[in-house]
């Protein structure tokens, strides 16, 4: 069915996805084909999250995966492909772009975040992609059998994160920047202030979203996350956590600026820093993005597919923390390692609302 479909693709949808396409070298697909490369090779498309690659976070995250894929799964360049947002779209440009990556003949289609929830929804309902294997990250869609959710426990990351920054706190007040106030992101802030108030319940919180929705811009904005961070520097906080895509950047700055210490979100974001800036970076709550990303491609080329719920926690090394900033870091080791043994054994339970 899917065949048919592509040939009734229009020469607009092609030159649609031709320009959401990645300017990297894996975006070399031959165009309205439905192949390239060998010709039993399983073709992969994702499409990243507002702030696209090179976000040094979520976005990248997912990046890291698809290199995955293509070097350790030896499928070819032209057949492993990564698609950038536009500057505000909307739910009508998401659903085009994974549409137009199903009509080229592509057997995977991941969507980063869960913006891409309703437009995924849409498209693998259609009949003609019943045999594309559909995935999304931070999402759970249960009623599309070819729709399989690659979803995380942020809160219990959050939860180290924010033990991490009481431990660390000289002032006992710590700050967090949300990107957008989501119940997604409410899930980081949750931990976080638990995990801040196990070790001192009597630690001063800042806390601030960027945007609301549906106003996303707060994923991609450094402008936006360097003021507010220096607004919570200037009440006090001498540790600031985000959960704000590449705004984190601007986090960042603000910090090392004010020789204070910051943790980063989803990636190791002390590997992604200025020189000048690592020393300021304490942890990361990592989520990988890049392992859920990888583990389904290669479920679908193995010819096992995961579906349905796929959950990284804490048990599975789905989540966790960053300890390559040794020197920062050794001296709380031992006790977020026995935080982490707690809430793995259940002894912890973690809040997913603030």
């Amino acid at each position: 069915m899917r065949a048919a479909k592509l040939a009734a693709a229009t020469a607009a949808g092609v030159l649609t996805l031709a320009l959401t396409a990645c300017d990297n070298p894996n975006s070399g697909g031959s165009e309205g084909d439905g192949g390239g490369g060998g010709g039993d090779e399983i073709r992969v498309g994702l499409a990243y999250d507002v702030g696209g690659r090179g976000d040094k976070s979520f976005n990248d995250s997912a990046y890291r995966g698809l290199q995955r894929v293509e070097e350790e799964l030896g499928i070819s360049s032209e057949n492993v492909q990564d698609f950038e947002p536009s500057e505000g779209e909307s739910d009508v440009d998401k659903e085009e772009r994974l549409k137009n990556m199903a009509d080229q003949g592509f057997d995977v289609v991941i969507g980063v975040g869960f913006a891409y929830t309703q437009p995924m929804i849409n498209v693998a309902s259609e009949e003609a992609y019943s045999d594309v294997h559909f995935a999304i990250v931070d999402s759970e869609i249960t009623d599309q059998e070819n729709v399989t959710s690659l979803v995380f426990t942020e809160e219990e990351a959050s939860y180290l994160a924010g033990a991490a920054a009481a431990l660390k706190s000289e002032e006992d007040h710590i700050g967090f920047v949300g990107g957008v106030e989501t119940p997604l992101i409410h899930k980081f802030e949750a931990g976080y202030v638990a995990g801040a108030k196990k070790i001192n319940p009597d630690i001063e919180i800042e806390t601030a979203y960027l945007t609301q929705p549906p106003d996303m811009s707060g994923f991609s904005d450094p402008a936006t996350g360097r003021s507010t961070a220096q607004g919570q520097l200037d009440k006090g906080a001498d540790v600031i956590y985000h959960a704000a895509g590449a705004s984190g950047n601007g986090v960042l700055e603000a910090v090392a600026d004010a020789e204070k210490l910051f943790i980063g979100v989803d990636s190791d974001q002390y590997k992604s820093a200025p020189e000048d800036q690592k020393q300021y970076v304490l942890t990361s709550a990592m989520k990988r993005v890049d392992t859920a990303v990888f583990d389904f491609v290669k479920s679908v080329q193995d010819g096992e597919v995961q579906t349905g719920i796929q959950r990284f926690d804490l048990a599975s090394g789905g989540v966790g923390y960053s300890k390559s900033n040794e020197e920062a870091i050794s001296d709380i080791e031992d006790r977020l390692d026995e935080l982490k043994q707690q809430i793995i054994d259940g002894e912890i339970e973690v809040p997913t609302k603030p």
